[in-house]
């Protein structure tokens, strides 16, 4: 099993070329099977996730290749609408096939998923809105059996609580629906946005992008198109922070500051110096220590869970102390034990996390536990005294792509060791 060895204590600078959005290539490449001629995604950042979702995609029979960072697929050879255990057991995302299973071929079969060990994310909201859509539906042994007669009919979606899989399922699916289909309560990622943007590219009818409310016409089919892949801002905004952790300058590059504002405006409190262009992000802390700030994760456009454990990893090194409040899901503090094992101070109740900063963290050997606290680890290494051992590395290499090569681009020791 891989690790990372770290030798921390080195000040970050350099510059770093940000990927695509793994949470936006995973929903774009379950919407190639609307196409009803080729597709070609480009800047798919090449992902143990992406990977994972390219096998499932072909495994339904679809002509699909993925070359450098581009995915191309072509439809008319699909002959069956069934998404296995086995492949879909290790990334959640995998259920992003139902709808347009469902919406284009009139049945599908998928596993329950698997994923991170994040805490409690049920796909009873996915399946409610397809129901309310016409469909019928029932779970028997582990498997999602939907099937629908002729089209799926527009209707009112109203989720109980903001789904970012959820919403991403039933835009899919009410693209192809036969009437209008109007989603209450959607979340407003900007990768969702990102999807709506493909699927209008491809002959959809979508209102109310980067709203809570969004408005889709059904039309009769899709057609195939030519899409890039929106940046990543939790990849950028997590080389921020390694620059903000080691007191260093770090500027990245093929990215979208308006994604992440809310990131941005907790360095600026930490006392960074941060500069923005039309296409890239510079952090500057000037070899100051940062000060440690508080925050409360919130749907999009607030603080985004994804970024909580690289944060709560820079407040353990900051000045004073700050209370971190989660949210979104209930089991993401599964980082703190790892960090506090390398002399971070940590107090945890429920779902706060109170966080006292400490001047200097040691090296130990420590384990990753998804994907986020994952960063949040290789981070507190690259500050920490010594040689830090990370294990359980397959976390990160699901979301984050050359980690190790870029993070060596901007002067980190690191390198992967197998044992």
């Amino acid at each position: 099993m891989d690790k990372f060895l770290i030798q921390g204590g080195r000040t970050l600078n350099g510059e770093v070329r940000i990927s695509g959005a793994k949470n936006a290539a995973l929903p774009l490449l379950a919407a190639t099977i609307l196409a009803d001629s080729p597709i070609q995604i480009t800047n798919v950042p090449n992902l143990k996730d992406v990977n994972t979702l390219v096998q499932l995609i072909a495994g339904l029979g679809v002509t699909i290749s993925y070359k450098g960072d581009t995915v191309s697929a072509d439809t008319s050879t699909l002959d069956n609408q069934f998404a296995p255990y086995e492949l879909v057991k290790t990334m959640r995302a995998s259920i992003l096939v139902l709808g347009p299973l469902l919406a284009r071929y009139g049945e599908a079969k998928v596993s329950l998923p698997g994923g991170c060990a994040i805490g409690s994310r049920p796909v009873d909201q996915h399946l409610k809105a397809l129901e309310a859509l016409g469909a019928t539906i029932s779970v028997e042994n582990g498997y999602v059996h939907a099937h629908i007669d002729g089209r799926l009919k527009g209707g009112e979606v109203v989720f109980d609580m903001v789904t970012v899989g959820g919403t991403e399922n039933i835009l899919m699916a009410a693209a192809l629906a036969d009437g209008v289909t109007v989603i209450r309560n959607a979340a407003r990622e900007p990768e969702i946005t990102d999807l709506a943007q493909m699927l209008i590219k491809m002959g959809a009818k979508i209102e109310g992008l980067d709203t809570d409310t969004l408005t889709v016409t059904g039309v009769e089919s899709l057609h195939g198109c030519e899409y890039a892949v929106v940046a990543d801002r939790i990849e950028t905004g997590s080389y921020l922070a390694a620059a903000a952790m080691t007191g260093g300058r770090v500027k990245t590059t093929h990215t979208d500051p308006t994604l992440l504002e809310a990131v941005l405006e907790k360095f600026e409190e930490m006392g960074a110096e941060v500069t923005r262009g039309d296409d890239w992000i510079e952090l500057d802390m000037q070899g100051k220590r940062p000060k440690a700030v508080s925050f409360r994760t919130l749907p999009h456009p607030d603080f985004p869970t994804d970024m909580q454990a690289q944060i709560m990893a820079v407040n353990a090194i900051g000045r004073g102390f700050a209370t971190i409040s989660e949210t979104i899901f209930e089991n993401r503090f599964m980082h703190v034990p790892e960090l506090s094992r390398m002399g971070a101070n940590i107090q945890v109740e429920g779902n706060d996390a109170v966080v006292t900063g400490v001047e200097q963290l040691s090296a130990a050997p420590v384990m990753a536990t998804d994907l986020r606290a994952s960063f949040s680890l290789v981070l507190a290494a690259l500050a920490a005294q010594g040689e830090t051992l990370v294990d359980r590395i397959y976390h990160i290499d699901r979301g984050y792509e050359n980690v190790e090569a870029k993070l060596q681009g901007l002067g980190a020791i690191i390198k992967r060791v197998s044992e």
